[in-house]
């Protein structure tokens, strides 16, 4: 994985954060292995600050932003077009249009721009999350290049390389995703080539599945009520899970994912026995990319923090941001918020609420202490410059002249040991 620590990227000035650079680049410095999970603690009088260790832009999205810019400044004058959303992040994908990119999709899969209004001379630049082989044959008909506007990242690769191995090897493919993500709607085209594929996003989702496993299951119609959806064409449940593998959409939740995996291996032991599970269940590791795995295990830190509530910046369309939310709120108040705009006052907050699925607002989020402990993340869509301004406009609230690189310069001291 060297090039993902040695791969320097030029991002936008307007993302970039001198203050969060700086934290990132001490904790760096001082844990170039990346086993130190514990948070980064900014102290002031009458607050303290404590960051995740790792939260932000990940390889991916540096990818797929900077490409993105790239190909609008070597390109003036042509019409460029995003298949969908770049990133999951309003602040990226608004700014981009501004400078004149226009989405063909929404990320629902919904057609926004007809393709009889796109041409050769055109530029279509698919997003991090990569696209189905179905809307490729629709680029390359137009004689639009593929390959050169291509911004898929490694690691939603890697998990197509994997399914395309393991359905070689006669697996069929369990994805625990969420069918309607980009990514997940990708992943089963390029994998379904080589292997029948069908979509679990939840335990409850596996457990229906361990039911047509063992031949329980509800018959055919109850079936394509349940699966047929998410299943790729031609599957058949009669006969395509005698054996398969787990893999999932990179961005899901670590310990859910090997929940499901668990549990069907389980199922596939109960089955089959010990001596046949390596025919029937395929060996995998877990196919999140290395940034969700971190900053999961770095959200999980988080909370052990004895905080008084996170706040938690990102799309609320972001689904590795949504697992990080999920997570935290298990042990402290959890606010899911898009900007620092989010931030209303010191006594109200405009947040996401990811069990109603809808912008509520709460009254009285920041307690009444004499020094409060707020965590901080943010998802991997999430500019630092972002994260910035959430954090100044929280010091703004306690009434004090925070001096931002003195608590910085604590940071050092205390991570240096001096």
């Amino acid at each position: 994985m060297n090039f993902v620590v040695m791969k320097h990227f030029e991002i936008p000035f307007q993302y970039q954060s001198l203050h969060i650079n700086r934290i990132k680049r001490i904790r760096e410095n001082a844990d170039k292995r990346k086993q130190d999970l514990s948070p980064s603690l900014l102290t002031f009088e009458h607050a303290d600050l404590i960051l995740a260790r790792h939260f932000g832009f990940c390889f991916g999205v540096q990818n797929a932003v900077e490409r993105a810019y790239h190909i609008l400044e070597d390109n003036p004058g042509k019409n460029i077009y995003l298949l969908s959303e770049i990133i999951h992040n309003p602040e990226v994908n608004k700014d981009l249009q501004s400078k004149g990119l226009k989405f063909i999709q929404n990320t629902k899969g919904e057609q926004l721009i007809a393709w009889d209004s796109i041409t050769p001379n055109d530029i279509v630049i698919i997003p991090a999350f990569g696209t189905t082989n179905d809307i490729e044959a629709i680029l390359r008909q137009k004689q639009l290049s593929v390959e050169n506007f291509d911004t898929t990242c490694p690691f939603v690769e890697r998990v197509w390389n994997k399914g395309e191995k393991l359905g070689k090897e006669g697996y069929s493919i369990v994805l625990h995703g969420n069918p309607e993500h980009e990514e997940t709607r990708a992943t089963m085209s390029k994998i379904s080539e080589f292997a029948p594929v069908v979509i679990v996003t939840n335990h409850t989702d596996a457990d229906m599945l361990r039911e047509y496993i063992n031949g329980n299951g509800p018959d055919e119609r109850d079936w394509n009520v349940f699966f047929k959806s998410r299943a790729s064409k031609g599957f058949n449940f009669r006969k395509h899970l005698n054996r398969i593998a787990v893999v999932n959409q990179t961005t899901m939740l670590a310990e859910e994912t090997e929940k499901i995996s668990n549990f069907l291996k389980d199922v596939m032991l109960a089955k089959y026995g010990s001596e046949n599970i390596e025919y029937h269940f395929g060996s995998t590791r877990d196919t999140l990319c290395y940034a969700t795995n971190d900053n999961q295990q770095a959200s999980a830190e988080l909370a052990k923090q004895q905080l008084d509530l996170v706040i938690v910046v990102g799309g609320h369309n972001s689904s590795n941001t949504t697992h990080l939310v999920e997570l935290l709120k298990k042990e402290t108040p959890t606010y899911f918020i898009s900007s620092e705009m989010d931030l209303l006052n010191e006594k109200s907050i405009r947040h996401f609420d990811i069990e109603e699925g809808k912008v509520i607002e709460t009254y009285g989020y920041l307690p009444k202490r004499e020094k409060l402990r707020i965590g901080l993340t943010s998802g991997a869509s999430c500019p630092d410059a972002l994260m910035e301004r959430v954090m100044l406009k929280l010091l703004s609230f306690t009434d004090e002249f925070a001096d931002i690189d003195a608590a910085i310069d604590r940071l050092e001291e205390q991570t240096n040991g001096l």
